[in-house]
């Protein structure tokens, strides 16, 4: 199919985000020509500034705004708890829940020898950092059910000084709702082992 040489590029533009396909691509291509000037001017400008504006924060890795970290400067949130994530997009992802409300630091991934991530990839001394300065009582490790993710529990467990600290890390098992009959075996394992009192 030959499109206009402008409209292909805005095509090409979508197909980079993640999950975008050619179809969904020109889908929304073709839904940007029917918004209005003023629309495509304002969309344009938040693109422009997306970087200006926002950034991560010095302490956390979080995405903050104007110096603003939401969550290291808010005297709502617990100094005595840690959450430990992969990627700054998994806080909004667990502040979803109104369930946390300690404080967050973000490694910037896990470790992946295939991938040729190891520990100097990680964010992990400013974290020794954090841990030492602040009297934490427990920390969680809240990243992916992933070999990557259990082996940078495990090496993180074995690195930091956590004498005295509390470490847990986010259950595993059956989605709620679920069959049995439908939950894989691994799954099904995961369950039994981390199984609570009733």
């Amino acid at each position: 199919m030959h499109f206009p040489p402008h409209l292909s590029l805005i095509i090409e533009n979508f197909k980079k985000l993640p999950g975008i396909g050619q179809k969904s691509a020109e889908r929304f291509a073709f839904k940007v020509l029917e918004w209005p000037t003023s629309q495509i001017e304002a969309f344009s400008q938040t693109l422009l500034e997306i970087q200006s504006q926002i950034h991560y924060c010095s302490s956390c890795g979080a995405i903050a705004e104007k110096n603003n970290c939401l969550y290291c400067n808010s005297p709502q949130r617990s100094k005595k708890m840690l959450c430990i994530v992969a990627h700054a997009k998994d806080i909004f992802t667990l502040e979803e829940t109104h369930c946390y409300k300690g404080l967050y630091h973000v490694l910037g991934g896990l470790l992946s020898p295939m991938h040729h991530r190891d520990e100097t990839t990680l964010n992990i001394e400013p974290l020794k950092h954090k841990i030492e300065e602040l009297s934490f009582e427990e920390i969680i490790f809240a990243l992916d059910s992933t070999i990557e993710g259990d082996a940078t529990t495990l090496f993180l467990k074995k690195e930091l000084n956590l004498k005295n600290i509390t470490i847990s890390r986010l259950a595993f098992g059956i989605p709620v709702g679920s069959s049995l009959e439908y939950i894989d075996g691994n799954t099904l394992s995961r369950a039994l082992s981390g199984r609570l009192g009733f």
